[in-house]
């Protein structure tokens, strides 16, 4: 059984009830999750694949693997959802009542510092990216998101998986597809950017930008919460 290390410390009868009240659900690449302004009573936690959330047309910021996306509140048992979610790989994700992750909130204060730490870094890194779009040239934008990517959808032989398109990075980076696609040309015939049958593979150098080398994990869940234990995707 996975068991995701938000409730890992929650009593087995607390984390069982949690377990028969939710569910796993499956979504092809580009598959809807959920679409905006559509009323929710579910947080959906991803298990595997990658999940981006869509603001007209616009790509906010992604949700992988151990991380959750819900409303703006957690003071009601259910939301309007505010942008629509989109399966950027095929993806598993365990949908969750909010009722239940809101009983566990008020009966355990380390589930609501971890979902709000969760929440603080993803506010982050939908900064981080504004400020990026508006500071960097096309060039240096690109570089950076591929070298994110690589940590977001990480392909078996390193790089990031070759179904990320480039219109989900023109998405992101706030750039037209003809930019992303003639920036990536350019720097393939430069030799800065590879392609095999499985990702794309770029130097650990676009890691830097313009205010320098991101200090490690800045935009990513701790190992702790990214870690899954057991043997099967059954339960959160």
């Amino acid at each position: 059984m996975y068991l995701h290390p938000l409730i890992a410390s929650v009593p087995p009868d607390e984390r069982a009830a949690l377990i028969r009240s939710s569910a796993l659900h499956s979504y092809r690449r580009n598959e809807i999750v959920l679409q905006a302004d559509t009323h929710t009573d579910r947080i959906y936690c991803v298990a595997t694949g990658l999940l981006r959330a869509v603001d007209r047309d616009v790509t906010t910021d992604f949700i992988r693997r151990g991380d959750f996306f819900l409303g703006p509140s957690l003071g009601e048992n259910s939301y309007q959802a505010t942008s629509t979610l989109v399966a950027a790989l095929p993806s598993s994700v365990y949908h969750l009542p909010v009722a239940a992750v809101r009983r566990l909130c008020a009966l355990y204060p380390e589930v609501t510092m971890g979902l709000l730490e969760i929440a603080m870094k993803r506010v982050a890194m939908v900064r981080g990216q504004l400020r990026r779009i508006s500071s960097l040239s096309s060039e240096s934008l690109v570089s950076r998101v591929l070298h994110e990517l690589t940590q977001l959808a990480p392909a078996a032989t390193g790089g990031y998986d070759k179904r990320i398109t480039q219109a989900v990075i023109a998405s992101y980076s706030g750039l037209s597809r003809e930019v992303v696609n003639k920036t990536m040309r350019d720097m393939e015939s430069r030799g800065l950017v590879r392609r095999d049958d499985q990702g794309v593979h770029v130097p650990p150098t676009f890691a830097s930008t313009d205010f320098g080398s991101l200090p490690p994990d800045a935009h990513e869940l701790s190992d702790e919460l990214c870690a899954w234990n057991g043997d099967s995707p059954e339960a959160p």
